[in-house]
């Protein structure tokens, strides 16, 4: 009975150290949960700051390919052929340059990006082809000025889709 009594002191502290060390393990459980919860929330936001980033950028990208922005480029007294190989390779240039901008737009939004560049290049060959070879490249702005308003403003209704997805993200 004596070995016992000596053991009684250890075995009260043990009684009353492990539900101190229950709590804390179930602290620092929740603790570790709580900050990787905070972890995911701060990349949750980074990605809808990337995708922000995305869709300004491609609305920059549109509005710089709008027709009544392309015809203030370059200069004027170039030859029009000069002109619309400038403008195409412009244009190619920056949406390659962009083009991993497509990690964060939507599908269905990437296409309708990538056929406004083409849409906007192959109206550029259309007018070219639809005018006289004498044809002076203020002539040629103005043509392909009332092409373009002639059809569907597809580069405005593009960047209206962009707008649209945007608010549905932020």
């Amino acid at each position: 009975m004596t070995g016992l009594t000596e053991y009684l002191p250890y075995a009260f502290a043990l009684i009353i150290a492990i539900p101190f060390l229950v709590l804390l393990r179930q602290f620092v459980y929740s603790y570790i949960n709580l900050k990787n919860q905070e972890l995911k929330l701060l990349g949750v936001k980074s990605n809808s700051e990337n995708k922000t980033h995305s869709y300004e950028r491609m609305t920059l990208f549109l509005d710089r390919i709008k027709p009544s922005n392309l015809i203030q480029k370059f200069d004027k007294d170039l030859a029009v052929h000069e002109f619309i190989y400038l403008t195409e390779r412009s244009i190619t240039e920056e949406f390659e340059y962009n083009a991993s901008q497509q990690l964060y737009i939507t599908k269905n939004s990437w296409k309708n990006i990538a056929d406004s560049k083409t849409a906007v290049i192959e109206l550029l060959h259309k007018t070219y082809s639809s005018m006289s070879d004498n044809a002076t490249l203020s002539d040629f702005k103005t043509v392909f000025l009332m092409n373009y308003m002639g059809e569907n403003d597809y580069v405005s209704e593009t960047i209206e889709d962009l707008r649209k997805e945007i608010i549905l993200i932020a």
